[in-house]
């Protein structure tokens, strides 16, 4: 097995535990405890508020990661067809979507003051799967540089 095959294949036990895993700790006055926050805990408490919201999230930060991890194992491996890896660059678009998004809500909230945030191990560790999830798929889109011509042999 290739070294991009094992890198990406880990990808399936690492995403999971990213979920898992606290994305960030907040509180709303620096007195009170913090309360740890994940993609599943998020999710679950998207969900009682809105339900649609919830399935968008779901999409961006579970099933497109994944699915994007199992059509790379398809194509590193020969399973799949060459043909299928600009939609392997569309998927990575998708999976990055929920980091940006992630970013932007610490930002905002450490912006407005109200509150304290700390960034958990979860978001690095969930960072880093979406940054090795990219640069494989770069690594898999990629076009081997064609030979140059020979010159034509002279007697």
């Amino acid at each position: 097995m290739t070294l991009p095959r094992l890198a990406n294949l880990s990808l399936l036990l690492l995403f999971p535990l990213a979920w898992i895993a606290p994305l960030l700790k907040a509180g709303v006055l620096p007195l009170f405890a913090l309360s740890e926050i994940s993609v599943l805990s998020g999710i679950g408490a998207l969900w009682e508020k809105d339900k649609f919201l919830a399935l968008v999230v779901i999409f961006f930060a579970m099933i497109a990661p994944i699915g994007k991890v199992l059509a790379l194992e398809g194509v590193l491996s020969g399973r799949l067809s060459a043909r299928i890896k600009p939609w392997l660059y569309h998927l990575g678009r998708l999976a990055m979507a929920d980091v940006f998004l992630i970013a932007i809500y610490i930002t905002a909230a450490k912006g407005i003051g109200i509150g304290r945030i700390e960034i958990g191990w979860g978001l690095y560790l969930f960072t880093l799967c979406v940054l090795l999830s990219l640069g494989l798929s770069i690594f898999a889109i990629r076009k081997p540089k064609e030979s140059l011509p020979h010159p034509p042999p002279t007697d």
